[in-house]
């Protein structure tokens, strides 16, 4: 093995990517359960803390027949607020990127923009900036989480389902990349 990656060959870097695939795929679901978690301290004027709220899209995105990626992705779609609330989308979006198709990293990516409809006339700012994404082929897609599982995701008589319920779809969704890094 070599001290610098000057010096690094084909068998090293082979053997240095298989490694970093097994770490990816046996620690990745208890992470992101791990982080879910400490959503739950993340009370940001909301009626919901981040956890609460997670749970609801999810269970909502569950309850409307939704694909285990696509629960996953409702689920983990504010993941990123534990690093940056205004990246947020950003952060959330490269998380899920090895395990999501293209069409769902692009909805978690902008999903605030697409939420803007909502709530951006009282921030002085445009309430169409999902119209800037209407011809990409993710746009159906990111209207679907939004409008029909995040933007109602915030009440608290709303019986969502637990965390653990949703570690099978977790496991599933984060020990097969779909795409390679």
């Amino acid at each position: 093995m070599f001290t610098t990656m000057l010096e690094g060959t084909k068998e090293d870097w082979g053997h240095i990517a298989q490694e970093h695939m097994k770490h990816q795929v046996s620690a990745a679901p208890a992470q992101i359960m791990e982080s879910l978690r400490r959503l739950e301290a993340i009370e940001v004027g909301f009626g919901a803390n981040q956890l609460e709220h997670s749970l609801m899209t999810a269970t909502l995105a569950r309850q409307d027949g939704a694909s285990d990626e696509e629960v996953v992705a409702a689920l983990c779609h504010d993941i990123g607020k534990l690093m940056s609330i205004p990246n947020h989308g950003a952060i959330a979006a490269e998380i899920l990127k090895p395990y999501v198709s293209d069409e769902l990293y692009h909805a978690v990516k902008w999903h605030q923009d697409f939420q803007g409809r909502y709530y951006y006339e009282y921030l002085g700012k445009p309430t169409d900036m999902r119209d800037r994404f209407r011809d990409e082929p993710w746009f159906a897609t990111a209207e679907k989480l939004v409008d029909r599982w995040d933007a109602p995701a915030f009440d608290k008589d709303f019986k969502a389902d637990s965390l653990e319920s949703f570690e099978p779809e977790i496991v599933k969704v984060f020990s097969r990349p779909v795409r390679a890094y």
